[in-house]
C-alpha cells in the first residue's frame, strides 16, 4: 500500500511545530477519517459530537480551543455553520 501524502505531510510539518499536542493530532486525526470516508474530497461535513467521539475528546470547550487552533495555524479551514440542523464544514489543506 503506499503513503498517503497528505497524512505524511501533516506529521511532517507539526514535527517542529510547539503549538501542536497530542489532542491537536487526535482531533487532526479524527477529521482525517471524516475526510478518509468522504473518498479524499473536500470539504468533509461534520457534526461536533461524532468528531468528539472519534478524537475521543470529551470536553466542549477543549474540542472548541483545538478545532480553532489547527484553522488558525492553517491546517485546516474551518467552516462552523451555528445551526445544529446544518452540519459545519472541514477543509483539509495541502500542507
Amino acid at each position: 500500500m503506499g503513503e498517503i501524502k497528505e497524512l505524511t505531510s501533516f506529521y511532517e510539518a507539526i514535527q517542529d511545530d510547539p503549538r501542536i499536542g497530542t489532542t491537536h493530532i487526535s482531533l487532526y486525526m479524527a477529521l482525517f477519517q471524516f475526510y478518509n470516508l468522504n473518498r479524499f474530497k473536500n470539504p468533509v461535513e461534520i457534526r461536533r459530537a461524532a468528531v468528539m467521539k472519534v478524537a475521543k475528546i470529551s470536553g466542549i470547550a477543549t474540542y472548541h480551543k483545538c478545532i480553532k487552533d489547527l484553522n488558525d495555524f492553517r491546517y485546516i479551514q474551518y467552516e462552523p455553520s451555528y445551526n445544529p440542523d446544518i452540519n459545519s464544514q472541514v477543509y483539509l489543506l495541502k500542507i
